[in-house]
């Protein structure tokens, strides 16, 4: 049985949110324009967004609960022009969370989720060299890695490669 689910944000998501959010451990991992600090007023605008995105999007943003409260997010974001079939999968998880399976779980969801209510073809996340935790987590959840983007990345004052991993429908 699934410990945890997945579901649209809500408005009273936002303490949670700021709570697990405003963490160096979370934001190391993640792309520098998820805020740092996190605060009341970003989690007030990103929740804002998640509710107004259109029941047909192809987007899907989703809060990663325990027990009905937010421990983290995951979202697929589509591409666009050639790319259109394409998607890229981005997550993160409060550390009191981490090393407990929730990660995988919640990316076999949303993956899941994404392959059954949209026409994407394929799905892909892009991982920072120094984060093994993600790349376990992709690999736990059905994704392969696919390449590596030497110094793609440049976070903490140095360039990182970048690894992707990428899962296909079907």
């Amino acid at each position: 049985m699934t410990v945890i689910k997945l579901r649209p944000y809500r408005r009273e998501d936002a303490e949670n949110l700021v709570r697990y959010a405003n963490n160096p451990g979370v934001t190391r991992g993640v792309r520098d324009s998820f805020p740092s600090p996190y605060t009341s007023a970003d989690a007030q605008v990103w929740i804002a967004q998640c509710l107004e995105e259109p029941a047909a999007s192809r987007q899907l943003n989703r809060a990663i609960t325990l027990a009905d409260e937010l421990i983290g997010g995951i979202g697929v974001i589509p591409n666009g022009d050639v790319f259109r079939y394409s998607a890229e999968v981005g997550y993160w998880l409060g550390e009191p969370f981490w090393g407990q399976g929730y990660a995988s779980d919640a990316l076999r969801q949303i993956t899941a989720l994404a392959f059954a209510q949209t026409d994407l073809h394929r799905l892909y996340a892009g991982v920072f060299a120094f984060n093994q935790a993600s790349m376990r987590v992709l690999e736990k959840a059905g994704y392969h890695r696919e390449a590596i983007h030497q110094s793609a990345v440049y976070k903490e004052g140095q360039f990182w490669d970048e690894h992707l991993f990428v899962k296909f429908r079907g």
